[in-house]
């Protein structure tokens, strides 16, 4: 091997190792949960996903006079249906009757559940209660958010005036790796979560940070300086438009 190629293969080397180190630490910092419950709402006690949800469906829980209808919140593609413990308080078991046009069932549920934050996924067709989130969701809805993000901050760059090939490679597999764990991370968290905004703003500080360093040492395009802005200027944006998308895409 001639010299010339053995140095550029070690320095890639240490380059990947730094990246590595890098989205480790991304991994461990976003992934430490925080729990706060100081003027926090309380959490829904079932929670029930029901995909393209027709307009006339109700979720209600009980028999006879004494039922109670399921809370209603309708997020593009899907709508969530929900319960909180002090209206099971007098269910003797977790029945729920499943109506829409004239179709009328009933699934039960065994009890114990969690006091909090059990999460289904209703069937229609199958007139099933499937436990937590379906995997072609929580990956159709973390592709959204990817692409959705690169597109933006694809713009910036190319505003930024980008245009080496090189940067641009560099430029995707960056925001592949650090939008891909943010956004795991945030599939993670209940669908209904009132403080998500703030825990994504955290977040998104600790990308800004990990990609500041990995643009300055892996892009030799432009000054320091217009790579910091750059970097600066698109997790701003990013950020302002993931706060909008969490609140009309679920979660």
């Amino acid at each position: 091997m001639k010299k010339g190629a053995k140095k550029v293969y070690i320095s890639m080397f240490k380059k990947s190792k730094v990246l590595i180190i890098l989205l480790l630490l991304i991994f461990i910092s976003i992934s430490i949960p925080s729990i706060s419950y100081g003027n926090s709402a309380e959490p829904p006690s079932i929670l029930i996903i029901v995909p393209d949800a027709p307009d006339d469906l109700e979720i209600s829980i009980g028999d006879g006079n004494a039922f109670t209808k399921a809370g209603k919140t309708d997020k593009i593609i899907e709508t969530y249906y929900t319960f909180y413990s002090r209206e099971l308080e007098k269910a003797a078991d977790y029945t729920f009757n499943i109506s829409t046009g004239d179709i009328d069932y009933e699934i039960t549920l065994e009890k114990p559940l969690r006091m909090y934050s059990n999460i289904y996924t209703l069937d229609l067709e199958a007139q099933t209660l499937i436990p937590g989130r379906l995997l072609s969701r929580s990956i159709l809805l973390v592709s959204m958010r990817i692409v959705s993000t690169i597109i933006i901050e694809a713009v910036v760059f190319m505003i930024f005036g980008f245009r080496e090939q090189r940067s641009w490679s560099t430029f995707l597999i960056i925001n592949l790796l650090t939008q891909g764990a943010l956004n795991i991370w945030i599939n993670g968290f209940f669908p209904i979560s009132s403080y998500l905004i703030f825990s994504l703003i955290f977040a998104e500080i600790i990308v800004f940070i990990v990609e500041t360093l990995l643009f300055l040492r892996l892009i030799r395009e432009h000054s320091k300086l217009r790579r910091i802005l750059y970097v600066f200027v698109a997790n701003l944006l990013s950020l302002i438009a993931g706060g909008y998308i969490i609140t009309i895409l679920p979660i």
